[in-house]
């Protein structure tokens, strides 16, 4: 008897978690962002967020794909409790990037799978990463770039600011919105085999 096809639903329209998914192998049949208040709950920590995000986007997209895997993530980058914001203007851009300057901080990336019988597996990826102190041209080049407009923390580590970090440890590609190899792991633990 034939297997009944399996239907993968990105819950995302970045087109990095897309080219990530990509690269281990995995198209997805469908791609929805959830339309999400993403502001953080007053005393909410970084972590929880994230991981309160994921579920709402996984939930919410979910809802219109019976018999899907639904697959999402949430990036936050914080420092310390202190959640940094997607910075959606340039001046936003350029706080982060100063207060990200010489220090280290915490990039969490969330994921959550929905699977079509409705069980529900996540995890929580930390990844450190460190930057080196920054010179005020270097800040203002990077200002000129808008590469970190609409960027949790204000950067884009796959691009220039690649530059600026002297340490990760943790996963690169969490750190990029979604950590390969926790998501292959999730998807195969609920059952889905990949074509």
């Amino acid at each position: 008897m034939p297997q009944t096809p399996q239907r993968l639903v990105l819950a995302s329209a970045s087109p990095r978690r897309l080219a990530l998914l990509r690269q281990i192998g995995l198209e997805p049949d469908a791609i929805e962002a959830a339309e999400l208040d993403e502001t953080p709950r007053k005393d909410e920590t970084p972590r929880r967020l994230a991981v309160r995000l994921a579920r709402a986007k996984a939930d919410c997209v979910a809802a219109g794909h019976a018999g899907s895997y639904v697959l999402a993530a949430d990036t936050v980058v914080a420092l310390g409790r202190r959640i940094l914001p997607k910075a959606e203007t340039g001046e936003a851009v350029r706080r982060c990037v100063e207060l990200l300057s010489g220090r280290a901080h915490q990039v969490l990336t969330a994921l959550c799978v929905r699977g079509p019988d409705g069980r529900l597996a996540q995890r929580l990826v930390e990844t450190r990463v460190r930057f080196k102190r920054l010179t005020a041209a270097e800040v203002d080049r990077y200002l000129q770039s808008e590469e970190g407009l609409g960027k949790a923390g204000g950067y884009a580590v796959q691009g220039r600011a690649g530059g600026f970090v002297t340490t990760l440890q943790g996963s690169y590609s969490g750190v990029v919105g979604l950590p390969l190899y926790e998501t292959a792991n999730l998807l195969a633990g609920l059952g889905y085999r990949r074509p």
